[in-house]
Parts: structure tokens; sequence; C-alpha cells
């Protein structure tokens, strides 16, 4: 299966009125970025530690609205903060709101300043990993039993690298793959989700591989792209939200999906 290379941008939602965030996200769509993410915390994840910072899934409600293009989710969405069939039907609703839109972007949490001060049990790396294999399959019953029923099988987007469990879960039910690390971490775990994805019934190809990019395209670009990688996305973080640092990778996109036909 031959992809498009498609372009993201993370409008990471701290460090910034709300005004600047939704001014942001209007200008990425206008550019022409394929797809609009924000994160899941409840405060920033560097900078000023007790800095503006606003809740990730009323603000994709409201992107939901504002945008008319681009697709919209979490990189990613903490499983731990919502129960699974809540998680469902809230984005089955933002689904609809967006006209189809939605990517659910989920993982198993990590930042346990959230789960101190929200009051969530931060457990255990491995007692998270369950919750979340426990959470997937939940989240697909309730979807097939809403009316209305999504307004397409949403996305599932699974952020994380850990070999024997993130990575089989990512194989059974996600369709991208977001991973960390340098080129050769990507490589490496690339090829182990291709092994998860034999050993679970489904053609490696099915999933897509994206990965957060920074830099110059020309030589960061084409090693992931040919990796395998075909999903980049740029984090920006607020107050200003430089959008500048899309326009060479947006460029690299189209030379690239032009040579491909």
């Amino acid at each position: 299966m031959t992809r498009p290379v498609r372009i993201g941008v993370q409008i990471q939602p701290q460090h910034a009125e709300y005004a600047e965030i939704r001014r942001a996200v209007a200008a990425a769509e206008e550019a022409g970025v394929d797809v609009v993410f924000n994160w899941d915390h409840f405060f920033p994840l560097y900078g000023e530690r007790d800095g503006e910072h606003f809740e990730c899934w009323t603000m994709l409600g409201a992107w939901a609205e504002a945008t008319s293009r681009v697709e919209i989710g979490a990189l990613v969405t903490c499983n731990s903060y919502r129960n699974p069939e809540l998680l469902a039907d809230m984005a089955r609703t933002v689904d609809h709101i967006s006209g189809g839109r939605l990517i659910l972007g989920i993982g198993a949490g990590w930042f346990e300043r959230d789960y101190d001060e929200y009051g969530y049990d931060f457990g255990t790396a491995g007692s998270r990993l369950a919750d979340l294999e426990q959470a997937l399959p939940r989240i697909e019953k309730r979807w097939s039993a809403l009316n209305p029923a999504p307004l397409r099988d949403i996305p599932v987007l699974i952020g994380g690298g850990g070999e024997k469990k993130t990575l089989r879960y990512t194989a059974r039910h996600a369709d991208i793959w977001h991973g960390f690390g340098d080129l050769g971490t990507v490589v490496r775990k690339s090829a182990i989700l291709d092994e998860w994805c034999r050993t679970e019934g489904r053609d490696p190809s099915e999933v897509e591989r994206s990965v957060g990019v920074e830099g110059d395209p020309g030589t960061k670009g084409q090693p992931l792209l040919d990796a395998g990688v075909t999903l980049f996305t740029i984090g920006l973080g607020g107050p200003s939200y430089d959008l500048a640092r899309l326009t060479d990778w947006l460029a690299w996109r189209d030379e690239v999906n032009a040579a491909r036909g």
C-alpha cells in the first residue's frame, strides 16, 4: 500500500490564551496541513510549571466546529482519565460535529502530576498498559452500539514504543502507530510492529507510521519516508505558535506526493 505523505501539527495547549490557540489552528488549516493535534494533559509539560493550560477533549469539540477540512485529534489521549465507554461516546460525538474528521489518538499515560492532582491512581507502567489493553476492545464495542453510529470507522492512533505490549496492542487495534525516538529507533520498532501484525493476522501495511519531526525535511524527511513513515507532525508551543516552521515540510510533502503520482 502506497500512502500519501501527510503533515500534521501539534498545537500544544499550553502557555497561551485560547484565542491564540484557535488562531493557530485556523492558520494551520489555511496553510494546508492534513491533521491538527493537541495533547491530553492538565498542566504544561515544559516551561512555567503552572503556566496557562487547557483541557484536551472540550477543545477538540470546539476545533470540530472551527475547522472544515483538517482531521483533528489528540496526540495522545491518556486512557486513564476517562471510562472507555465515555471516551468512545465523546469520540463519536466529536466525529459527528466534525463531519467525520476525528482521529482517536490514545496511549497508556505517563505524566504523574496529572494523576496526582486530578485524583487518578498512577499505578505502574504495567497496570496502565493493562488498562489500555482492556479499554481498546471496550471502545470498539461501544462504537458498534451507539445510536447514531460514528460517521466512519474512526481511525485509532496508538502512541508508544513498548515492544512486548504497546506494539502488540497497536497491531491488534490501531490504524496509525506514532513512534518516538531517532531514526534507528523508529526503524527497529516499526519492524517489531510488522512482526506483531503478522502474529495478529494483519497486513503490516494496514498500520500507518507516524513520528514527530523538526528541522529540515530535506535531511530529516527522506530517511524516515524510506523507513515507511508517512505522517510527519511538527510540534508548536505557545504563545507564539510559529507556523513558519511548517512551510518547508508542506512543500516537501507536495513534492514527494507529486513524484509518487
